[in-house]
């Protein structure tokens, strides 16, 4: 249907090249509308479908952690003079909630996980009766945030909804290669070794997605300290499963694992700190791991590298970030 869309538009288009341009100015040259994004993970979605049209403000960069970010009187200014504000929702900004609920009233306001199909979310019993907010991890249900952004700004700017609808299309082919690309790295681990351990509890999307069992020694929000019967508790499972490495995050503190990796070798055995991960932040901006395609592909082939022990999968991939 989204093909017999697009195909119609274009018909429409071609049908009016003879017109005289004065009619209706080309809505391209207008002036761009801010868009407010929380994560980067949703910025980046947002660049790609917006293009040209928008001008987006991320306000969580690298090593930014989104559980326990508050909105500052910056952030309250850049809200009001946005014309659409997106967030992740599933209390992923908890400590921002009101101030997006306030703004609600006067600002578009879009919490992109909002049409996810709710039997498709985590909802691990610790989190309160929550659903795990970190979609992100599978790529086919961030796949569905494209989707929502997409409408959203085609519903905004309707004169440029083929745009929105071509740009998007072409996002998602790339997601699309990048999943199957994530099944594949995957798949060079033994079943057995698909033991992913890390900082804070992000990964369990990204583990049903492609068959990891994952641990992490915090909860699902960093906002939870973890105890010395945490550290133990993780040691202990990680000496028994003989699992070689275990990976820190960009946006959490690496204190706690290397607390959890001295606790291991006071049982006997020795794990490696295999690499950091981008989980709830992406990387800098203007290198690969600050899209999300080069987060997740980084992601993955640094579990892979650690855990096999062969260089970096991606070397011989050209997919374009």
């Amino acid at each position: 249907m989204q093909k017999i869309y697009i195909s119609l538009c274009l018909v429409v288009l071609l049908t009016g090249i003879g017109c005289d341009p004065k009619e209706k100015p080309d809505p391209l040259v207008a002036e761009k509308y801010r868009v407010v994004t929380t994560i980067g993970m949703i910025t980046d979605i947002v660049k790609n479908v917006g293009g040209e049209r928008v001008e987006v403000i991320g306000l969580m960069g690298p090593g930014v952690d989104p559980h326990l970010y508050k909105a500052s009187a910056g952030d309250v200014q850049k809200f009001k003079s946005a014309s659409l504000i997106f967030y992740n929702g599933l209390h992923l900004e908890s400590k921002m909630g009101d101030i997006l609920a306030k703004m609600s009233g006067d600002t578009k306001t879009i919490a992109v996980t909002d049409t996810v199909d709710r039997s498709l979310l985590l909802t691990p019993p610790e989190f309160e009766g929550q659903y795990d907010p970190h979609l992100w991890f599978d790529v086919t249900l961030w796949m569905k945030a494209v989707g929502k952004i997409r409408d959203v700004l085609s519903e905004f700017d309707s004169d440029n909804t083929l745009m929105y609808w071509s740009n998007a299309e072409r996002y998602l082919a790339k997601l699309t290669e990048l999943h199957e690309y994530v099944k594949e790295q995957a798949e060079r681990l033994p079943s057995e070794q698909r033991v992913l351990v890390t900082a804070h509890d992000a990964f369990n999307y990204f583990g049903k997605a492609y068959g990891f069992e994952v641990r992490g020694l915090q909860g699902i929000s960093t906002a939870t300290e973890a105890g010395i019967a945490d550290v133990q508790a993780l040691a202990t499972f990680i000496a028994e499963r003989r699992i070689p490495a275990i990976f820190v995050e960009s946006s959490v503190s690496t204190r706690s694992l290397e607390a959890v990796k001295a606790a291991v070798k006071s049982k006997g055995f020795e794990v490696e700190i295999g690499g950091e991960l981008f989980s709830d932040a992406m990387g800098n901006e203007g290198t690969p791991e600050g899209t999300y395609i080069g987060m997740v592909r980084h992601n993955i082939d640094t579990i892979v590298k650690a855990l096999v022990g062969e260089s970096t999968a991606s070397s011989s991939s050209t997919t374009e970030y």
